[in-house]
């Protein structure tokens, strides 16, 4: 009986040690696995492509833009060279595109930035510029807008905002470049990298561009969280701000049973009430805020009724709208005006805050409204209608050369002043006839405060020309 218990003991005892040996081994091939499928290859283009990187240009883009340079590099045997088109250019209007790791993407936990050396043949300035776009849910896009280039190469750096989340990146570069006052003009690119340069310091994230801003909101109303930054101090003493995408951010509402936000900085506000929505990145807060007052249920704009043939219409969920360059240009260094655009049941409105200025341009192509001699919108002031309020519409005509400022634009002001009619809190129909003698390659509409207007938060619906 000893004996049989013995070898009984024995037998179950190897079969334990079989177990945690298979288990053991099983684990360590998954480790092993999950290595070697995602690269922690810093190596973006150093004289090539690194292995699995691809060139993917934007659809509209000029597909010849990019070219490998054998001669013009900062070191090495070769550089990246971007050739930005000319205004008109039949190739396409600008040059853009991405580089995506075609491998699964790469570990990138272990760097604080990704760095280049860039020139160009003048003194230019590139719109965009980053990583993490990749075609797909651009997860942890991070971009400079303006980057500024000079005519002798420079080392550049754009920081990481939260290194650990970028375990699986396939958007190693990405960016977009148009023409400068009409022309094009050729910039390289060499030695881009990600490295772990231990000098970018004093991270101070942002939403709202660091502002506390209120607003005015209704029941349905989906705002989207904006001006999402973090500045960091480089090793040159200088800071670098960055645009950084919501998934970064940790959101919070001070009130969810009034408006609740999710991971993707999309406040929804579901009941009348106030809450202030805030944000951390890591364990930083993050400046700014935005405050949602809400007022309950919410009014849509009339219903045009006009027949879409007598309408040239530039934003209406009513007609069909001619291409637009965009409802807000955020021009630089004056404007403050923020988009915080949202639609009730698929109803699309425009919501300017922290309002000064702002242009909505539809220039590519531009339209003939000769034929069409008024200009509509409608105008909604939430909470109540400053004392002061004077706005100004300026509809400009960019002239033969269908160019901003080429030296033939054209325009006519038209004032909104207080009176009676300019009421808070429900729809205002704004109509003017249109005296402009060159009517036939219009491009912009501006919305302004003048004589210093406290005019802060407006919604603007149905904006079109008619006959």
């Amino acid at each position: 009986m000893k004996t049989i218990k013995y070898l009984t003991s024995k037998v179950t005892f190897l079969f334990v040690v079989l177990f945690l040996m298979i288990t053991s081994c099983e684990r360590e091939i998954s480790d092993e696995a999950v290595i070697a499928t995602f690269s922690s290859n810093p190596e973006v283009f150093i004289d090539g492509f690194s292995a699995g990187l691809d060139y993917y240009p934007y659809l509209d883009s000029k597909f010849s833009a990019f070219s490998v340079d054998t001669e013009t590099k900062y070191q090495g045997t070769a550089s990246m060279r971007f050739d930005v088109p000319n205004e008109g250019d039949p190739e396409g209007a600008y040059a853009g595109a991405i580089f995506r790791d075609d491998n699964g993407g790469r570990d990138l936990s272990s760097y604080d930035a990704l760095t280049f050396w860039a020139k160009s043949t003048k003194a230019a300035t590139i719109n965009e510029i980053g990583f993490g776009q990749d075609f797909g849910e651009n997860k942890y896009q991070v971009n400079i807008n303006g980057l500024r280039l000079t005519t002798n190469w420079v080392k550049y750096s754009i920081p990481i905002p939260t290194a650990s989340k970028l375990t699986k990146e396939s958007g190693l570069m990405w960016f977009s470049e148009g023409p400068e006052n009409g022309d094009g003009y050729s910039f390289w690119i060499d030695e881009l990298k990600f490295e772990k340069l231990g000098t970018i310091a004093q991270p101070r994230p942002a939403i709202q561009n660091g502002q506390n801003i209120i607003t005015d909101s209704y029941i349905g109303v989906n705002v989207q969280v904006a001006g999402l930054t973090q500045t960091f101090n480089l090793a040159s003493g200088n800071n670098q701000t960055v645009s950084v995408s919501p998934n970064y951010f940790d959101f919070s509402s001070s009130n969810p049973s009034v408006a609740t936000i999710d991971a993707n900085g999309l406040v929804n506000v579901i009941s009348d009430g106030t809450s202030i929505i805030t944000a951390k990145l890591g364990t930083l807060d993050a400046a700014g805020s935005l405050e949602i007052k809400s007022s309950g249920a919410f009014v849509l704009a009339p219903t045009p009724t006009r027949n879409p043939e007598d309408v040239i219409s530039i934003f209406s969920d009513h007609y069909e709208n001619v291409n637009i360059d965009f409802y807000n240009g955020y021009w630089q260094p004056f404007q403050t005006t923020l988009s915080a655009d949202f639609n009730i049941n698929g109803d699309q409105i425009l919501n300017y805050t922290n309002f000064n200025f702002v242009g909505n341009r539809f220039s590519n192509p531009t339209q003939d409204v000769s034929v069409k001699s008024n200009l509509h919108l409608n105008m909604y002031i939430p909470g109540q209608v400053p004392a002061n309020f004077d706005f100004l519409i300026t509809v400009v005509d960019f002239g033969p050369d269908q160019k901003d400022g080429g030296g033939d634009d054209t325009r006519e002001q038209l004032f909104v002043r207080k009176s009676s009619k300019i009421v808070a809190n429900e729809w205002i129909t704004i109509e003017f006839p249109l005296t402009l003698a060159n009517k036939n390659n219009m491009g912009q509409i501006i919305y302004e405060n003048i004589n210093f207007s406290s005019l802060r938060n407006v919604y603007l619906d149905n904006i079109y020309f008619y006959k």
